[in-house]
C-alpha cells in the first residue's frame, strides 16, 4: 500500500510541476548543461541592459560567470550581493559577468521594471533579458538562482544552483583567472 502511495504521490508532484513549468516557459525536468559541455550562445535575448548585446564566442579568452535569477526571487536578491561583489573584485582580471535575468512571473518581464530593479539593486555589469527562455533553455537550467563558471576555452566547469557556495565560487573563479594568466606549461 505504502508503495503505491508513494508512487501516487510522486505522479501528483511531477503533474504539478510539468504544469508550472509549461505556464512560465521553462523546460521542466531536463538536466542542466554538464561540466565541461561548451557554452551555449546568449540566445533570444529581448533586451540587453547595462551593455551592448554580447556573444559567448565574444568572451573567449576570458572567464565567464553566468548568473540565472529575476528580480523577485528571494534566493537570488540573497546571492545577488556577491555576484555584484566578484563583478567589482574581478572585472579588471577577465571576469566577465552576465546576469540572465528570467522571469518567473508575467510582471517581470517589463523592461521597465527589471530597468528599476537593477538601478535599485546597484547592479553594474550586463543583464541579459531572457523573456521567451531561450538562453534558459540553451543551458538546460531550471533553477533560481543558477550560477554557471565558462573558462576562458568556452567550456562550463563549474555551476551551483541555489543559494550557498560562495567561498567554493570564490575559490573557482580565482583557479579560473590564474590559469587564464599563465597557461599550463606544455
Amino acid at each position: 500500500m505504502r508503495t503505491i502511495l508513494r508512487a501516487a504521490l510522486v505522479a501528483i508532484a511531477i503533474a504539478i510541476g510539468a504544469a508550472y513549468f509549461s505556464g512560465t516557459g521553462a523546460r521542466a525536468f531536463s538536466t542542466p548543461k554538464a561540466n565541461g559541455s561548451a557554452a551555449p550562445e546568449f540566445t533570444g535575448i529581448t533586451q540587453w541592459l547595462n551593455s551592448p548585446p554580447l556573444s559567448m564566442q565574444a568572451q573567449r579568452g576570458k572567464v565567464v560567470l553566468v548568473d540565472f535569477w529575476t528580480y523577485s526571487c528571494v534566493n537570488c536578491l540573497n546571492t545577488l550581493p556577491h555576484v555584484k561583489r566578484w563583478h567589482d573584485k574581478y572585472k579588471d582580471q577577465g571576469l566577465v559577468v552576465v546576469g540572465v535575468h528570467t522571469p518567473e512571473y508575467g510582471f517581470e518581464k517589463s523592461t521597465a521594471n527589471v530597468q528599476e530593479a537593477i538601478k535599485r539593486l546597484g547592479v553594474r555589469y550586463p543583464v541579459a533579458q531572457d523573456n521567451r527562455y531561450a538562453t534558459w533553455s540553451a543551458f538546460q537550467n531550471q533553477y533560481w538562482p543558477a550560477l554557471y563558471l565558462i573558462d576562458a576555452d568556452g567550456r562550463i566547469v563549474y555551476q551551483h544552483f541555489g543559494e550557498g557556495n560562495y567561498a567554493e565560487t570564490e575559490a573557482v573563479i580565482q583557479k579560473l583567472l590564474a590559469q587564464r594568466k599563465s597557461p599550463p606549461s606544455a
